[in-house]
């Protein structure tokens, strides 16, 4: 017997029938970036299309983003001012604050998650409290946990601890219960790489250290099996969704994680990976929407059920053409 594959490829609907992985709107999540002003709408150098963006226009581009079918954002902020212990982070008129109760406003049924980290909030511009040049990890945990609590008093329905802080999410998770908000979900950065491809975000979110890096608690790029065991940890401590980050240089991990364990799975498609698609459309190079969704694909296809990415909006879009088609 021969076996012809090529039959069921021969036009489209045949394609589409026997199609094994399908993104659909409501596996993305957008991220936005708040920051002080009023009618504030910056476009981001290294990141074409990103903006920084006052809080009355985090308003209004969440409501677009929602009439263009996304239902989820994530929400990073830009203080007025920084110091050593994050206060921006926590304080109850901080940028993110309120940013969520703008967006709460103009959308009620987005749903909005707070990335919970005081990085763009030291002035330091390290995920915790430094002393002696140490970012040390229990005096840090104490700030992450009422920073998750100001997020979810202000009206966030998920927060994303991001700092690798060994016991954040337990910390969380005992801040949010004893606030009064046992419903408050965490999706947690658990496997955090220390990154190159970062770097974009970094001038959105104005988060450069200002000494060393972040390798003493973002994990090593070589490392897989230890992603499980920051995973497990995390999911001991209480998480809801797990999340891998960054995504596509990242599939085997994210394939072992998917694996493992049982919870909705996160991957995050990160700034520097956005940006090198957007970089080679810009030349000519590439058809930036074939290959926006074929990388989009290929995180799903390793086992994510939430994507977060800059591309939100534009692979909605593809998608309704594609269906419309």
């Amino acid at each position: 017997m021969i076996h012809r594959p090529r039959r069921l490829r021969r036009n489209p609907a045949l394609r589409a029938l026997v199609r094994e992985t399908r993104l659909t709107p409501d596996n993305f999540v957008l991220p936005l970036f708040a920051c002080p002003g009023e009618g504030v709408r910056r476009e981001i150098s290294s990141m074409p299309g990103v903006f920084n963006l006052s809080v009355d226009e985090i308003a209004n581009e969440a409501s677009a983003a929602y009439d263009a079918g996304v239902r989820s954002i994530i929400l990073f902020g830009l203080p007025e001012s920084k110091d050593e212990l994050a206060s921006g982070a926590y304080a109850e008129d901080g940028i993110v604050q309120r940013a969520i109760r703008a967006v709460r406003r103009s959308s009620p049924e987005l749903i909005i998650i707070a990335d919970t980290c005081l990085c763009e909030y030291t002035s330091h511009g390290h995920c915790g409290v430094v002393r002696g040049g140490d970012v040390l990890n229990d005096e840090s945990l104490e700030l992450i946990a009422r920073t998750a609590a100001s997020q979810a008093e202000a009206g966030a329905d998920i927060v994303a601890p991001s700092a690798m802080m060994d016991g954040q999410v337990g910390a969380i998770r005992e801040a949010l219960d004893d606030s009064g908000f046992e419903n408050t979900a965490i999706m947690s950065y658990a496997v955090k790489y220390a990154s190159g491809f970062y770097g974009p975000f970094r001038e959105a979110a104005q988060s450069t250290p200002e000494f060393g890096d972040r390798r003493a608690y973002q994990m090593d790029p070589p490392n897989a099996r230890e992603a499980m065991r920051e995973a497990e940890l995390d999911f001991s401590e209480g998480a809801d969704i797990l999340m891998v980050k960054p995504a596509t240089v990242y599939l085997d991990v994210l394939k072992m994680v998917r694996d493992r364990f049982d919870l909705p799975l996160a991957a995050y498609h990160v700034s520097g990976e956005y940006a090198l698609i957007k970089a080679a459309a810009q030349k000519g190079w590439i058809d930036e929407e074939r290959v926006m969704m074929e990388t989009l694909t290929s995180i799903k296809r390793a086992g994510a059920d939430i994507i977060l990415t800059y591309y939100a909006r534009e692979a909605i879009a593809a998608l309704n053409a594609s269906a419309i088609s």
